[in-house]
């Protein structure tokens, strides 16, 4: 790691409010690095040898068995994958790839969890981060357990519209594929329900996205702050 590279590091949250000589232990054997596209960064059942952090680009976290694959998320910055692992010291649950250009923080497991011993700020850090990501898995389940498919499309096409400012055109924000993994779909559903959508006050055309009656859509999708805001 670059000295150059110290300061945007200790301006994360993560590490903000930590003490300068535990700071100091944790990033001595980091690395920031940039990967290109579609670059394995974990392997699922590996052990967790590093903290990642993506400070830039997005990065897909996904599953395997039996042949079958499904993509679980796709994280981008400023946060961390898979924290858990690192702190209980047990093996990655996800693999994870990068989806563009990415910037990311490895740091060693072994000095995380030291640090988290004995750096209260730190470990404050490390709950509050853990805190939103149980939160975030909680929501994702009501949403695919809670849900039909099409009103699964219907509130990620809202989270899209209130993301980009309220825009009523903007981009799907992932490729088809795997956006119906992420909402549990076949690729086959999300064409009927894509198709489905239409009278409901949205179109997709390919990776764009025109919002046409927005009054429709929420009626249809029912939007919930305990499912859908992920800030919280």
């Amino acid at each position: 790691m670059r000295a150059d590279d110290i300061p945007e590091i200790r301006a994360l949250g993560l590490f903000r409010e930590m003490e300068a000589e535990n700071f100091d232990t944790l990033v001595r054997g980091g690395y920031f690095q940039t990967f290109p596209p579609q670059v394995d960064l974990i392997t699922e059942g590996d052990a967790a040898d590093f903290l990642h952090i993506i400070v830039s680009g997005s990065v897909e976290l996904y599953a395997g068995w039996n042949a079958r694959e499904t993509s679980m998320a796709t994280v981008g910055p400023i946060s961390t994958f898979i924290l858990a692992a690192t702190i209980r010291d047990a093996p990655y649950l996800m693999s994870a790839r990068t989806v563009e250009k990415s910037r990311i923080i490895l740091l060693p497991s072994n000095d995380v969890r030291e640090v988290f011993e004995r750096d209260h700020a730190f470990a404050r850090a490390v709950v509050t981060e853990l805190a939103q990501c149980y939160r975030s898995v909680i929501k994702n389940t009501k949403d695919l357990k809670l849900r039909t498919s099409l009103e699964r499309l219907a509130n990620y096409v809202l989270r899209r519209h209130h993301g980009n400012g309220g825009a009523l055109e903007f981009e799907l924000g992932q490729e088809k594929r795997r956006l119906a993994s992420l909402l549990g779909m076949t690729p086959e559903n999300l064409s009927r329900a894509i198709k489905a959508l239409r009278p409901h006050g949205a179109e997709i055309d390919g990776t764009w996205v025109r919002i046409t009656q927005k009054n429709d859509l929420e009626r249809l999708a029912k939007p919930s702050r305990l499912i859908d805001d992920h800030c919280s």
